[in-house]
């Protein structure tokens, strides 16, 4: 059985003001996910495409328009008031910016140890030789418990923050962007933190990135987003070698390489800009950039189908060889 997941999730955050028409935001629509555990999903997708709206339903944080999400098989949505409190210890968040996430008026010890006290988990003392314990883990030292938040760099800064997600003890984090706003030195120390500390304590992860190298240095399976939907999903290897979608193929081949010699295979461009999700297109949301597309895409949604292997596309046309776009053949 799955640790986390979701059925048919939808999320739609109304529009109000007096100079706007009534309507409505389509964030998130009719996501089946599900992740096992142990495993880090990698979630990735251009700005806006909905996957901070899917992390925080996910954990309960916002209220879903419709559908279902199940943490150890049950309905998060039902859970009674003490079940939500043990749901909230054994889920956790780390957030993209470390400095905006982190009270700037408590100390390191205060932040760090809140989690334990809100659970009742340990006091004084007690909770401060824990929080002793949580800063050498992530790699701090016990003289930064007495220190603010902006007494720190960036890389520490969200040391502490995963410190403080690590604080109840949680078996499910889901990390949002968590090394964007840093340097990539530092990204490879935060990234290699996080899959030691995966290891030691058997935690599962949702890991969001708009960065495709970092997902596929850190991620077991990955997730593709477009505009609310989910549009492909498969293991790291089948997404990363044979992607069949051709929104994922354009992701690919707009990512960077350190490999000189990649300079010249063939680049996937999308044109035109991302539609509104306000008013999402008919049929295929990525029809309008797709140049591949045809009568049928403008006309019926595709479903999400397995193609094989597990690996999971929502498109009427699927790339079949798609290593073409990858290496330039």
């Amino acid at each position: 059985m799955p640790l986390v997941e979701c059925r048919d999730l939808t999320k739609h955050f109304p529009l109000r003001g007096i100079f706007r028409k009534k309507g409505k935001v389509h964030a998130v629509e009719g996501v089946n996910l599900h992740i096992e555990r142990g495993e880090t999903l990698g979630l990735v997708g251009e700005s806006g495409c909905g996957k901070t709206t899917l992390a925080r339903v996910l954990l309960g944080l916002i209220l879903p328009t419709s559908g279902t999400v199940l943490f150890d098989g049950k309905d998060i949505f039902k859970l009674t008031k003490g079940e939500l409190k043990e749901f909230r210890r054994r889920t956790a968040m780390v957030f993209q910016d470390p400095f905006a996430s982190l009270n700037p008026r408590m100390l390191v010890a205060d932040i760090v140890g809140e989690p334990l006290v809100i659970h009742g988990i340990a006091y004084g003392e007690d909770k401060d030789e824990i929080v002793q314990g949580l800063l050498e883990k992530v790699g701090l030292k016990e003289e930064h418990m007495y220190r603010y938040p902006h007494e720190f760099s960036g890389g520490q800064r969200q040391r502490i923050a995963i410190a403080r997600a690590l604080a109840a003890d949680p078996e499910f984090i889901v990390l949002d962007e968590p090394t964007s706003a840093l340097d990539v030195s530092v990204q490879a120390k935060i990234l290699n933190l996080l899959n030691r500390l995966k290891e030691e304590l058997g935690l599962t992860y949702l890991f969001i990135s708009h960065d495709l190298n970092v997902i596929r240095h850190i991620s077991d399976g990955v997730g593709v987003m477009y505009l609310g939907k989910l549009v492909e999903k498969g293991t790291n290897e089948e997404i990363f070698s044979r992607p069949l979608h051709p929104y994922t193929a354009a992701l690919l081949t707009a990512s960077p390489r350190p490999d000189p010699r990649s300079r010249n295979r063939k680049r996937f461009f999308l044109a035109g800009e991302v539609p509104s999700a306000i008013n999402p297109p008919s049929g295929c949301r990525f029809h309008p950039r797709c140049p591949f597309a045809k009568p049928m895409c403008s006309s019926q949604e595709p479903p999400l189908e397995d193609a094989g292997n597990g690996h999971l596309v929502a498109c009427h046309y699927p790339l079949e060889r798609a290593e073409q776009f990858l290496e330039g053949k």
